[in-house]
């Protein structure tokens, strides 16, 4: 039996126990044959040296990640037990930049968590257009809108444009309540949450009533030039040939777009061939533009979500 300690002090019980020590709880389900006693800064862990020293790993995991995002949810944690090997996240958050992409609400430290998402940031910088593709979970979406923010908080563009192809994956649009508005909005709910996380709920109904923001679906973008914008296009698996191509030559001056997708998900009709599968094939060696691929590695959504992935790639 081994016993190892670990002091707290450079930080807030508080936020690494959790509430009402949540977070310890979870970290005695994850390591049950461990016995783990905190005492307001010490933590204190006994067990066999190998239980302990995995445990060492994603406790530091945590706190890295701690020292990264300025958070640590129970979700986190389940994330950094249950998302692979503890040292290759660790290897991970090193491989990111530190660099707060957003402050959120309250106070929450908005970055890269992957080195995909990474390349994101960095190739944003140096590329004026991006495609980001890769399965439900990576973070492709809320990091294109997290790249958007900061642009406009840095007064490099005008303002955001966020769409999205309004199809159907197996509902009926025409029979939801309500006006044209209230039919759509379920389709770009995602990223209306994205923007809530970033930007105060005031300031944020400011951007939208104004213009600053815009959300609308990719049938309204047709006829337009998006000049001094950050655009993204969300979802592309789901644009045809004819409207990705539609989409991708709106850009304007001083404008940077993001256009995010899964082509494992395309809920296009089976006469209809999915415009991001064209579009990555004929703009590989366009200069200016930048594919970066996300994979199950940069699932940053519950730990059963990787699970999913790979079950459903074994299929094919």
């Amino acid at each position: 039996m081994t016993e190892k300690s670990y002091s707290l002090e450079s930080y807030s019980p508080l936020e690494i126990y959790g509430v009402n020590d949540r977070n310890l709880e979870i970290l005695r389900e994850q390591f049950p044959k461990l016995k783990i006693v905190a005492r307001d800064e010490q933590l204190k862990v006994q067990g066999e040296d190998s239980d302990i020293d995995q445990f060492a790993q994603v406790f530091s995991s945590m706190l890295m990640f701690y020292d990264n995002y300025g958070r640590l949810t129970g979700a986190d944690i389940l994330q950094l037990t249950g998302n692979g090997n503890a040292s290759e996240l660790i290897s991970s958050f090193r491989e990111t930049n530190n660099d707060v992409l957003v402050h959120g609400r309250n106070g929450m430290m908005i970055r890269a968590r992957t080195p995909n998402q990474q390349l994101m940031v960095e190739s944003i910088a140096s590329n004026d257009m991006i495609f980001a593709i890769g399965p439900a979970g990576t973070g492709k979406t809320y990091t294109a809108v997290a790249l958007a923010v900061r642009a406009l908080k840095n007064k490099e563009v005008r303002r955001i444009v966020l769409t999205r192809p309004a199809v159907e994956a197996g509902e009926n649009l025409g029979f939801l309540p309500g006006d044209l508005k209230d039919k759509l909005d379920p389709y770009l709910q995602p990223l209306y949450d994205a923007l809530r996380d970033m930007i105060p709920t005031q300031k944020l109904v400011g951007y939208l009533e104004d213009g600053t923001i815009e959300i609308a679906p990719l049938a309204f973008m047709r006829g337009r030039t998006l000049e001094g914008a950050f655009a993204i296009l969300d979802e592309a698996q789901n644009a045809t040939e004819g409207q990705l191509k539609m989409f991708l030559t709106r850009m304007g001056n001083s404008s940077k777009f993001a256009i995010t997708g899964d082509i494992t998900q395309i809920d296009l009709p089976r006469n209809q061939a999915s415009g991001l599968v064209q579009a990555t094939r004929l703009l590989k060696d366009v200069r200016g533009i930048k594919i970066i691929m996300l994979d199950n590695r940069d699932v940053v959504r519950h730990r059963l979500v990787t699970s999913i992935i790979n079950a459903y790639e074994k299929e094919k």
